[in-house]
């Protein structure tokens, strides 16, 4: 099932969405808990379903569009992606070799979230070194502590797509990634989640493009520390929730792979396409113009 939190006649909304008819059919959720998106799913079920509405007259937002915490993230999970960006001279984490032994987890401040078609701004007085890193997340469904590889995938509500948009200079300058990853903006996701069920994680082909050039093209099958291994990572110490989410990783292709550089500009539009999922698209654009 695919599910989009999205704004309508005034209000916020959780329905099912309908890629090949178009539509998104609203869920019969009390208006308080559609506050909270696909929140208000998890764990529960809706009463109802009202009738189809076109996409088209709808705005989606982010299917969280505000996490209940910090979006846990995995850095340099793909093989190719790590070796680049050792590369780059931007890798305060290469000291200890190009791929990581263990998984490298980083967070992005919630407040960060922004829904698909909303402007990732760039405010040239902070950075102008601004990537892209197109990325499969993990929703949680069922929270937990100490969890088992073998028994990650059922803490597993569903996936969506987010796109790890970063200042590189303040990456390198900090040995924390927090500030050149939580800056405002910084984290478009969506178009909408889809529960478990839907997609072969072990096998979904990933992508992005910018201005219709495909930077990145790779498979979620590569990754070198997949999804139970990270959840069976993170919740060693720390008790995982319902909602929690957990960005991947992104493959290789990103701008600062490139010879200049590709950094973002105003005017770029950036497409994250996972299959089984869909495009998750976003504009750059200068803050305050």
């Amino acid at each position: 099932m695919r599910v989009a939190t999205y704004h309508y006649g005034g209000k916020r909304h959780v329905g099912v969405v309908d890629r090949r008819g178009g539509t998104v059919s609203p869920l019969e959720v009390p208006e308080a808990d559609a506050e909270t998106g696909i929140l208000c799913l998890i764990g529960k079920e809706a009463s109802g379903i009202g009738a189809p509405i076109a996409l088209s007259d709808v705005r989606l937002e982010a299917p969280i569009p505000r996490p209940p915490r910090n979006i846990f993230c995995v850095g340099k999970n793909y093989f190719d992606h790590a070796h680049e960006f050792a590369r780059s001279g931007f890798d305060s984490s290469s000291a200890k070799g190009a791929v990581p032994s263990e998984p490298i987890i980083f967070s992005k401040v919630p407040e960060c979230v922004i829904g698909p078609e909303e402007d990732v701004l760039i405010d040239p007085t902070v950075s102008e070194s601004i990537d892209y890193e197109a990325e499969l997340a993990v929703i949680i469904g069922t929270g937990g502590r100490g969890i088992s590889k073998d028994r990650a995938v059922d803490h597993v509500w569903g996936y969506t797509i987010v796109n790890d948009v970063t200042a590189r200079d303040l990456q390198g300058r900090y040995s924390q990634w927090i500030v050149g990853k939580s800056q405002d903006t910084f984290c478009p996701m969506g178009p909408w989640a889809v529960t478990a069920d839907e997609i072969d994680v072990a096998d979904t082909a990933i992508r992005c493009r910018v201005n219709g050039e495909t930077r990145q093209d790779s498979n979620t099958g590569l990754l070198i520390f997949d999804i139970p291994t990270i959840i069976a990572t993170i919740s060693q110490g720390v008790t995982l929730i319902p909602g929690d989410v957990i960005a991947t990783g992104t493959p290789a292709g990103v701008g600062i792979g490139f010879d200049p550089p590709k950094y973002l500009e105003p005017g770029d539009v950036m497409e994250v396409e996972i299959d089984g999922i869909g495009t998750l698209r976003n504009r750059c654009k200068r803050r305050g113009t």
